[in-house]
């Protein structure tokens, strides 16, 4: 069995030395949002990055600031692949698998490919990541927590998901079954994994193109044409920047009491959807109408959505002082200015 090279796991005041002599990292899905986004960082960091991604629902243009860098390599095909996989594997010291289907739209109109994608995609990473001792973190979601009540979600409550006649809740119970999946694999094989819910994350590179709710209402707006707002509007998110979201993923690794834990990130600033398309009419000076649309006409007959989902951050503010920076009225007001700016060239 291959070991890293120079890494040996120590503590330090609660953290895992380990991290330090991490030189080499794998990100799955590293041309998507997210993705992108944590290369930049880690890049910018020292790290040599490697990158997985199929281009499915990412994009070579997310990662083009980074093509020629000598710490950054791409390859483009599926985790899935396993011929491509195991070799960028053996040679990191540490893995971040984001690779996953991803927005509602996709949820409910390719139920099979995001079921399959997401189950063996990250069955693939384990057994891989089991293979040569790699830790890896692996980026869950919000949608776990399906149709509870309770008022702020915490990591340890019990989860309630929708029956199986609804195509949404496949997605929620895909996801969940990568964090069991990853405990067992914790458990069984003494493999160090971490878990992060990510509550509605937002920010430059994210497209509408599958049901993402901030920039498509941004994009409405600054066409003025209608906003589209799917059910009453009375359902509430919270948004969190993508910059504060790569600074938690970048830093949970480093922390020895993380290690087999799941952990919330996400906003605590909760928004109806109504109220949001309001805002971003608003900020983006439009005359965008307001249109309702029904649950059916959008998605499918009998589709079921969430009516709140504000996490319970404290976790991981007790373990690393994580807090997200970025206000609501910033990040909308960022928004526009991105999609503005692309738009101009």
């Amino acid at each position: 069995m291959t070991e890293p090279a120079g890494i040996g796991v120590a503590l330090s005041r609660g953290r895992l030395v380990v991290w330090r002599a991490v030189q080499r990292v794998l990100i799955t899905g590293g041309a998507g949002f997210i993705g992108s986004h944590l290369a930049e960082a880690l890049v910018a960091e020292g790290k040599e990055v490697f990158i997985i991604d199929d281009l499915s629902t990412g994009a070579a243009s997310n990662v083009a600031a980074l093509q020629g860098h000598p710490r950054f390599h791409a390859t483009v095909g599926s985790v899935l692949d396993l011929w491509l996989l195991e070799p960028l594997v053996e040679q990191v010291d540490f893995i971040y698998h984001l690779a996953a289907a991803v927005g509602v739209d996709l949820v409910v109109k390719r139920p099979v490919h995001t079921i399959e994608d997401n189950v063996r995609g990250t069955e693939a990473v384990l057994a891989a990541a089991a293979k040569y001792r790699r830790p890896v973190l692996i980026t869950s979601t919000s949608e776990v927590y399906g149709k509870s009540e309770k008022e702020r979600f915490s990591e340890d409550d019990d989860l309630l998901i929708g029956p199986p006649q609804y195509a949404r809740w496949g997605y929620a119970c895909s996801k969940l079954l990568d964090e069991f999946l990853a405990m067992a694999y914790a458990r069984e094989h003494g493999l160090p994994v971490f878990i992060v819910r990510l509550f509605n994350t937002v920010g430059p590179r994210q497209t509408g193109r599958y049901g993402m709710v901030l920039p498509r209402f941004v994009a409405a707006a600054l066409a003025d044409e209608p906003i589209l707002i799917y059910g009453d509007g009375r359902q509430t998110r919270c948004f969190c920047h993508v910059s504060d979201v790569v600074r938690a993923l970048r830093e949970l690794p480093r922390y020895a009491q993380a290690q087999g834990e799941v952990f919330n990130v996400g906003s605590t600033e909760e928004i109806s959807i109504l109220d949001l398309a309001r805002r971003v009419k608003e900020c983006a000076g439009s005359r965008s109408e307001l249109r309702f649309v029904a649950y059916d006409e959008a998605y499918a007959k009998g589709f079921e959505d969430m009516r709140r989902r504000v996490p319970d951050t404290r976790k991981i503010e007790r373990l690393m002082g994580w807090r997200p920076t970025k206000t609501l009225a910033e990040i909308i007001q960022m928004t526009i200015d991105y999609q503005r700016q692309t738009k101009r060239r």
